[in-house]
Formats: C-alpha cells, structure tokens, sequence
C-alpha cells in the first residue's frame, strides 16, 4: 500500500489519501470544544456577531468578471475594544480552509488575551469556504470547473483581508489602531505572508504551527512521516513495531479467502463496503491525526480525543488482554480516535461526509499548495515510499484539467534562504511549533532575528498555544502562552 498524503485543515491541517477516505470533522459548536472547566461557560466567553462584507471577485485583473463580487463572513467581538478613540487594537484571525466558526470555537487564546490588550477580535472567513461563497453563495456552481476554481488562491485570499480590514477600521473611524494578525496552520501561513504583503495593514503575526517551508526541497519529503513514526517510537517501541507491521498483514490477510470479512469483523466496520485501501487509509488517518492533535489535555478539534492520545493509543495496543492479536490491538488504537464517547456501533469507510466544508483545498493542493509529505523510508511507520510530484500531477489534471504550480509558493512569499532573507526585510513575526506536530518539520524551528523569533516546544502538537486555556495546562504550555 502506498499512502499518498496531501494537505487539508491546517488551523489545521490534515493529511489524507487522495482518494476518498473517511474522516470524521466535529458537529457544529458545543461545549466539549473548551476544556472541562470552561465548559459551563463557553458559550458566553465565545460570543461574536456574524457580518458580511461585499468582496470583489478578483483583486488582480481588470476583466469584466473580476468586477463581480460576494458576500464575505467576517465574525466580531467588540466586548472588550477600548474603542477607536484610544487607538485600541484590532486582533484578526486569518481564516483557514472552512467553516470560520469552527476556528474561532478553537482559537480561545486570542479571546482570553483580548481583555489584556483591549482588543477588538475578528475573525475572517477564507473565499470559497464557508458561507464566503461566490456566485451567488452557491457552492455546486462555484466549485463546477477550473474557470470558476481559479479564483481561489491564497492571494486572493490576503488581499480579501487588507480590502476588508481597511474598510472596517474607515467604518469604525480606527485608522490609528493597531491590527495584529493571528492564524494556526494554514491560516499561519497565511498570517506570517500578510506581515510581509501588508506591513502597511498589520504591525505583526503570530503564525502557529505554519509550515511555509514545506515547498520544493527546502524540507525533506520524508520529514512529516517521520516526526508521525518518532511520536509513537517514542511512547512504545511494541506500540511502534506493531503498527509498522499491521499494513502487511491487512494485505495478506485482504488476498486470503473470507480475508475482507474477517477484516470487516476484526476492526468493526460497517457491512455496507469494506476494501483493503480504504481499511488502511482509514488507519492512518487516524494516527495522522492523532499525532496532529496530541494535546495534554482534552480536546474536540478533529474528535473527542483524552490528553496525551498518542500515548492512549499505545497502551491499547500494548494491552496485554488482546494477546498476539495484532488485529485487535489496532482496533484498539483506532478506536481511541474514531470512538472515545464510545458512541459507535462501526465505522462507515464509505463515509465521505465534509461537515466543515473543506472540500476547496483539493483544488489549492493541485494548484500552488504542493507540499511534498509522502516520504516514507525505512524505519517509517508507514509502508516506503517516495514523494511523486508527477502522481500528484497526473491526479490534478485527471480531476480539474490544471497542471499544479510548485514553484509559485515560494516565488510569491519566499522560502528559500529565509533567514538571509527576512533578516533583511521581514519583522514582528512570532512563529510558533510544537515538535510532535508533523508539520513543524516544515516551519521556522530558530529566530531569524530580534523580531522574526520562534518559539519552539519539545512536547507541543498542532497550533496547540491557540487553544482555549486550562487549568491542567502542564507547565510549559503556559510559558508559552
């Protein structure tokens, strides 16, 4: 089997197969989204009103076309701003690829820093995800062919965000107000780009968890994986051989006689489809986004996760109750991300449901989203293989009709030699990593200079510093904070 992965959240990102597997999003808001003892009163710490803003379809050509335009969410907080009048700061999340309401249910820290600063908070939806769709809202049309398509880039995406922030603070009359730009993921990436593109709208970024040197060879293709094989290495080394050796015997015991059924059984799968392929994306789907989102404490980004899930997810397998039952053990693991409520009867393989309308970033991962993460040598938990651009290619034009850009990324905002080059013109940028996150191999691990500084934690997962606070926070994450 060869797992090809490719870029989805980032807030978060996630890595998925690119054919169709299924992985399960959080519903809409509640409260299992904070921390345990900031749950009976969520709902009044996260409050926002919900605006539109009227953006032009494309800031870059003078076409008939790119005159039309669309509604923009954008999500306020003016419970703490000390108002224009003291110049009070403007705090704006950059919105990643999808629902803008789920990344601000996820973002707490900027609510919980707004009463320090007297800080106006807004959070703004990225174009074609959302309800920030163009052609009329309607997404069938919107996301129909390459023509429409087009006008989804990250470009586009950060000169919607300086027309919109300009416009809001002419309207609040704080044209002397600070704005501050934050993101996780993707949204990071797209943080620390609009420092660069538009110091005039922002004296600085925090970009967490942003990995904008995962393009071309300026990371390796084998990097993403092998943080994923170090992070369960290093909890279990039974947890980690176990797992390195489960694809094989799923492809076996696939090729055996009665051996789909027996696979079916053994890892409580729903009777409507079972494949081998779409078994073991399902699997590593979930060991992908568990080490994403091995948080120390309780979360609901992706799923109902306990602290520490890489951990929990060894002891499962470690378990000496399930024998030498290798199916069993990683059943268990499984079970940990795609049923800790323990609310599941099977699982649904052919489940493609996309709750949080990510869909769009197919299209951006065949354009100039390609970042290499398919790497896999021979200590990978994975089975090997190597990062093909010319697969990923093939798939884009089969799909859309459009040959990617892997050179644009790193022409438009740099990369190469980044800390030559922003020592000479970058400033106040904050770029945060957490090192069990597969993506830190990809981001800014050392300070480039006084201003352009990384923070940098050993036990640290995906955007981990932007979620909600709590008071089982362990010791270093609130020396991050």
């Amino acid at each position: 089997m060869k797992i090809r992965l490719i870029l989805l959240l980032l807030v978060c990102f996630s890595s998925i197969s690119f054919a169709k597997i299924t992985t399960r999003f959080p519903s809409s808001f509640d409260d299992n989204h904070l921390p345990s003892d900031l749950a009976s009163k969520g709902k009044e710490l996260l409050s926002y009103e919900t605006h539109y803003y009227t953006q032009i379809l494309d800031h870059f050509n003078y076409n008939p076309q790119s005159y039309q335009t669309f509604q923009q969410r954008y999500l306020l907080n003016d419970k703490y701003w000390g108002g224009s009048k003291k110049n009070a700061p403007i705090f704006v999340y950059t919105g990643n690829e999808g629902n803008i309401e789920w990344f601000t249910q996820n973002t707490g820290f900027m609510f919980e820093i707004a009463p320090h600063f007297n800080a106006l908070l807004v959070f703004i939806e990225h174009r074609f995800y959302g309800k920030s769709i163009p052609y009329g809202k309607n997404k069938e049309t919107a996301y129909s062919n390459k023509s429409t398509l087009g006008y989804l880039s990250s470009t586009q995406a950060l000169a919607d965000y300086a027309t919109l922030i300009i416009d809001l603070k002419n309207n609040l009359t704080a044209t002397d107000s600070p704005v501050v730009v934050f993101g996780g993921s993707y949204g990071g990436m797209l943080a620390a780009w609009f420092r660069l593109k538009y110091p005039h709208v922002t004296i600085g970024a925090l970009a967490s968890s942003a990995p904008i040197l995962n393009f071309g060879n300026i990371t390796s293709p084998y990097s993403f994986n092998n943080i994923i094989t170090q992070d369960f290495k290093g909890e279990s080394e039974n947890c980690y051989k176990v797992i390195k050796g489960i694809w094989k015997q799923i492809e076996d015991t696939a090729k055996t006689t009665g051996g789909l059924e027996k696979l079916r059984k053994s890892f409580r799968i729903c009777k409507n489809y079972i494949s081998q392929g779409s078994l073991q994306n399902w699997l590593s789907t979930a060991f992908v986004y568990t080490a994403m989102t091995d948080y120390p404490t309780p979360s609901n980004f992706l799923n109902p996760l306990p602290p520490y899930p890489v951990k929990e997810m060894c002891k499962a397998i470690d378990d000496p109750k399930t024998g030498n039952d290798m199916f069993e053990k990683v059943y268990g693991a499984a079970n940990i991300y795609y049923n800790y409520t323990g609310n599941a009867t099977c699982f649904n393989l052919n489940d493609h449901s996309d709750r949080h309308g990510l869909g769009g970033w197919t299209w951006q991962a065949c354009t100039e989203m390609v970042m290499p993460t398919d790497g896999n040598n021979n200590e990978s938990i994975f089975p090997v293989s190597e990062w093909d651009y010319n697969e990923r290619a093939r798939f884009c034009q089969s799909n859309f009709g459009i040959k990617p850009r892997p050179d644009w990324v790193t022409t438009e905002f740099g990369g190469n030699n980044i800390e030559r080059v922003l020592k000479k013109f970058g400033s106040n940028i904050i770029f945060f990593n957490g090192l069990k996150d597969p993506w830190s191999g990809g981001g800014v691990l050392k300070d480039i200079s006084k201003s352009v500084v990384a923070i940098i934690a050993k036990e640290g997962a995906h955007h981990v510093d932007l979620r909600w606070s709590s008071k089982e926070d362990p010791e270093w994450l609130r020396q991050v904070r």
